[in-house]
């Protein structure tokens, strides 16, 4: 590139012939080769966006994407929609652009008054609410393109501008050689995942802006695992239309908008309610609201509390233990003069042979969310549902579309200390209607093809006891929800208040 080129790129130069002044860069696409400039039209006298390609044009291969590129934006200036700036017009070497410039194509789009989208997320993530209101014009523009058969390129932040009226545009159209329409819809959750935590989910990205992190899999990371208070359906949409998966991506932009529609109805019924402190102790559900969640004395108070009652429990059963321990091998008599009695069981060597284990209830050494989308719901509340305590529950998120649309089901696995046959399971829940599956499993991370089916049933509102089939001794059982309680409106939720599990004879 000649030394004229650096100069004319920079505010104060000129380009296209003459008639374009550059005011000032708003980005870089690097994959396109691409600068992002607002300028000044000489003739019109108005402001125009300017996606400025460069390039060598004696790189043959890179004129040849460059002249794609300008193509397929002149091809989308018969579209028309709120949700992206309309191109007025493109220029190629040799019709508006000196063969010297080091320029292979210019798309010129009207100007979006507002502010840029990397300014707005410059203090940090959004409301979930606010970043549904921002986004939904953006997706519809891409459905609606989507139906004409084309491509926008909506796949990099510092494409998009955020209107005075607070939507979401795209601002510099020119969609990249290759880009499908797949490639929106990856770039329409990745502004939804920037929105929601500051960070980029895609290759490319601009400098500076934090990669999402990803799981050991590759895959990225949640939003809802980064900050708790995002709705689960929402951070669930994020990361499903990034995935290349053909079983569990979402490959549409209609899918992401119906959501986001949702959302939306669910944010306005809301949005006049006042948030309050939950006064119940067994409550912490979620509450949405645009405040970030604060952890207040009290809750602190009560945690430190709990950390030291479990301490000093802790430190009681280790001492009996131990107590317990030296006794039995202790050879002196007891001190308190009776005959020391040794009961010596039926078998080989004196030896005694374990009584069979009883029927009647059994206790889970431990219990946990079972989730295949690694965004488990309410984990934290999961040992709610086996304390031998209605009063407190285990409860799914709040699904604005039922089962499988998201996720294929949720479950609770519980291990016991040694493998266990059941005769029956009963479940306290207020979630009538919803369906659940009784399923052995060979380890905690059984993949739920490699369970077994050992009982079905709908709950009721109160007990629903549950007769297993024969099945071999288990240390894993999962109760596996594949459709939730549907309150109407948009609501599908299932609470379980406690799991008795039930030995076999």
């Amino acid at each position: 590139m000649s030394s004229g080129v650096h100069a004319a790129l920079n505010p104060g130069g000129v380009i296209g012939n003459g008639r374009y002044r550059l005011l000032a860069k708003s980005g870089a696409d690097a994959r396109s080769n691409a600068e992002l400039w607002r300028a000044r039209d000489g003739q019109l006298n108005r402001d125009v966006a300017l996606t400025v390609l460069l390039g060598d044009l004696a790189d043959n291969d890179a004129a040849a994407r460059a002249r794609r590129t300008v193509e397929r934006a002149m091809h989308a200036a018969s579209f028309t929609h709120p949700g992206v700036s309309r191109v007025i017009d493109v220029l190629t070497p040799g019709t508006g652009i000196r063969p010297d410039e080091g320029i292979l194509g210019i798309v010129i789009a009207e100007w979006t008054q507002g502010t840029d989208l990397m300014d707005l997320i410059a203090e940090g993530p959004l409301p979930a609410g606010a970043a549904t209101r921002l986004l939904e014009p953006l997706g519809a523009a891409i459905e609606g393109a989507h139906h004409a058969g084309l491509v926008l390129g909506a796949d990099h932040p510092q494409r998009i501008r955020v209107t005075s009226d607070g939507r979401l545009r795209l601002a510099f159209p020119g969609p990249r050689p290759d880009a499908i329409a797949r490639d929106d819809v990856k770039g329409l959750g990745a502004i939804l995942y920037l929105l929601l935590t500051g960070r980029w989910a895609l290759p490319g990205g601009p400098q500076g802006v934090p990669v999402a992190p990803t799981g050991p899999d590759g895959s990225v990371v949640a939003p809802n695992a980064l900050h708790p208070y995002l709705p689960h359906d929402l951070s669930s949409v994020a990361v499903r239309s990034l995935e290349d998966t053909s079983v569990g991506g979402i490959r549409t932009s209609a899918a992401i908008l119906q959501v986001l529609d949702q959302i939306a109805a669910e944010e306005a019924q809301t949005a006049l309610i006042p948030a309050v402190a939950s006064t119940r102790d067994d409550d912490d559900q979620v509450v949405w609201t645009t405040q970030r969640p604060r952890q207040d004395k009290q809750q602190k108070k009560k945690l430190w509390i709990s950390v030291g009652v479990l301490a000093v429990a802790t430190l009681t059963v280790i001492v009996w233990l131990s107590v317990q321990i030296v006794g039995f091998f202790s050879d002196e008599p007891s001190k308190g003069g009776g005959p020391t009695v040794v009961i010596n069981q039926p078998g080989s060597n004196g030896q005694s042979a374990p009584p069979p284990a009883p029927a009647g209830p059994v206790q889970p050494a431990a219990i946990g969310v079972y989730d295949v989308t690694n965004q488990p719901d309410n984990p934290n509340q999961a040992s709610r549902a086996a304390d031998n305590n209605a009063g407190t529950f285990w409860r799914t998120d709040n699904y604005f579309q039922p089962f499988p649309t998201l996720k294929p089901g949720i479950g609770l696995m519980a291990s016991f200390a040694e493998p266990v046959k059941l005769a029956s399971v009963t479940i306290t829940s207020p979630s009538k209607g919803t369906h659940v599956e009784i399923r052995s499993a060979s380890a905690l991370d059984a993949p739920i093809e490699e369970t077994k089916v050992i009982g079905v049933a709908d709950l009721s509102d109160g007990q629903t006891q549950i007769q297993l089939n024969d099945h071999e001794p288990t240390g894993h059982v999962l109760i596996w929800i594949t459709q939730l309680t549907n309150a109407g409106g948009g609501k599908n939720q299932s609470e379980i208040r406690e799991i008795l599990y039930t030995r076999a004879q």
